[in-house]
């Protein structure tokens, strides 16, 4: 069996990550390129600028295709921000003929039940997760294909997001001349990177914290059972840091990147560094207990608010695996163990593991999401149902077809 490529395209609001892969016969990935450039024309995860967003992605993609020697034309692409819910729900099948073994085609049936959900007009449904399933009251079922019964039910993990906000992001990914082939929930794709099956069994927290948003997944039992993401994240950490230093925002930024802890105890009393400021002097000598200072007060308020979300999903007394962090401020020193220290929970730093191929960049907390977009595709075919994107235009529609036809037919 000859091997396949996929791509994946993490859309960030700082940082706009695309990844080509090849997967092997036995289902392992081969990095082939990665194409990291700045993000512009988002915020807090949604896109706020068509025009400047389309150009962030192409350049993203057009450096993964020099690095990987291909052309993309279709990708995974990830989707969070505040415009993200969900819900948990039940879907239920009676089973036409009790004397032949459920098949496919009734795990398919009860998945599309459970999708039917009371969702506003301007909502749609983009993951049906199923967590487990129910043959004849026999509970926690985890693959029915095979068994017999009269009827079969599923609970699911239900996600939903804003029309108008998904559709942005596909018209500027396509408007980029790359196909959609699906949406990801990213706190989603980032469990898949970074957790192993036997903490999704015990109870676990994926905290992705990205540059504006902080992604939330809670997994018990092996199974999914709440996400969210929150609007607050890496930037507004940096800007914590332009408002208390009075420095310039690429200033704190650097700051925070080589200088940052956010537990102000282990930091010397005496310790300054210099960083570039406002006035006419340019730099100036700040102390680095006072940059941990505030870090500290960010991050403790965004741990405060991850553990409500916790508990709106599962008693946080379940998670015998804790908490673990990724995302690119998940690499501020000690943010593990404040972690632990706000949530009382075990936590850790998680890195994307099994990768071979040209990786050595993505073996970082901050490219957790990008590595998760490929790995959810692997298994998407089984467990993904995504609504068709609504008419566009056909201007819009013309527009599209006519990017992805240019990169089909131009050389490299």
């Amino acid at each position: 069996m000859a091997n396949t490529t996929i791509a994946a395209i993490d859309v960030g609001t700082t940082k706009v990550c695309t990844i080509v892969a090849e997967v092997t016969p036995h289902q392992e990935l081969r990095i082939m390129g990665v194409g990291v450039g700045p993000s512009s024309g988002l915020a807090r995860g949604m896109v706020d600028n068509i025009q400047t967003a389309i150009e962030a992605i192409a350049s993203s993609v057009e450096r993964a295709e020099r690095a990987s020697g291909t052309r993309i034309l279709s990708a995974h692409v990830g989707i969070a921000g505040p415009h993200v819910s969900s819900m948990n729900s039940r879907g239920i099948v009676a089973i036409g003929d009790p004397r032949h073994p459920i098949n496919e085609g009734d795990i398919h049936r009860a998945l599309e039940s459970a999708r039917i959900v009371n969702v506003p007009t301007n909502r749609e449904v983009i993951h049906v997760v199923p967590r487990f399933y129910v043959v004849d009251g026999q509970d926690h079922v985890i693959d029915p294909s095979g068994m017999f019964g009269s009827r079969l039910d599923v609970e699911t993990h239900v996600v939903t997001s804003s029309t108008s906000a998904t559709h942005n992001l596909i018209q500027c990914v396509e408007g980029a001349g790359v196909r959609v082939e699906s949406l990801i929930l990213e706190p989603l794709a980032s469990g898949e990177a970074v957790l192993s099956n036997e903490e999704m069994q015990q109870g676990v927290v994926i905290v992705d914290i990205g540059g504006g948003t902080t992604d939330v997944a809670v997994f018990l039992d092996g199974a999914v059972v709440h996400t969210a993401v929150l609007p607050i994240g890496g930037i507004h950490m940096t800007r914590d840091l332009v408002v208390a230093l009075k420095v310039p925002q690429p200033s704190a930024e650097q700051a925070k990147t080589r200088f940052g802890h956010v537990i102000p105890s282990m930091v010397a009393d005496d310790e300054e560094v210099e960083v570039e400021a406002f006035g006419s002097d340019g730099t100036k000598q700040i102390s680095r207990r006072l940059l941990a200072q505030v870090l500290q007060a960010r991050t403790e308020e965004l741990f405060e608010m991850v553990l409500t979300e916790i508990r709106r999903g599962a008693d946080p007394e379940m998670l015998s695996a804790g908490i673990v962090l990724s995302g690119g401020a998940s690499g501020l020193p000690a943010a593990d163990l404040l972690a632990e220290e706000v949530m009382r929970l075990p936590a850790r730093v998680g890195r994307p593991r099994h990768l071979s191929g040209l990786s050595d960049l993505l073996h970082d907390p901050a490219y957790a999401t990008s590595v998760g977009l490929l790995r959810w595709a692997l298994k998407e075919q089984e467990i993904m149902f995504r609504s068709a994107p609504a008419p566009v235009p056909a201007l819009g529609g013309l527009f599209k077809k006519v990017a992805h036809l240019m990169r089909v037919i131009l050389p490299q």
